[in-house]
């Protein structure tokens, strides 16, 4: 399954990522680049929380996305 969005799916998506998750950096989303297990990971640094907790955090997430951004989004929901 992939597990990456897309590099132009990917700028207009780190926004709305920046917004729901405030202590993610500029230098995090260029780590991240798209990719579900770096966004766990950083948000595992910066939040401490659980990779399980992580992971049920970003699939309700994806469910406040439009439709058009939550099939790019979907994909990196499964690892």
């Amino acid at each position: 399954m992939n597990t990456q969005i897309s590099e132009g799916n990917w700028m207009q998506f780190k926004g709305k990522v920046r917004e729901q998750w405030g202590k993610l950096t500029n230098d995090d989303m260029d780590v991240i680049a798209g990719k579900r297990d770096q966004l766990i990971g950083k948000l595992r640094e910066r939040y401490g929380k659980s990779a399980e907790a992580l992971n049920d955090e970003i699939e309700a997430f994806e469910k406040t996305l439009p439709e058009h951004e939550r099939s790019d989004a979907a994909e990196t929901s499964r690892a």
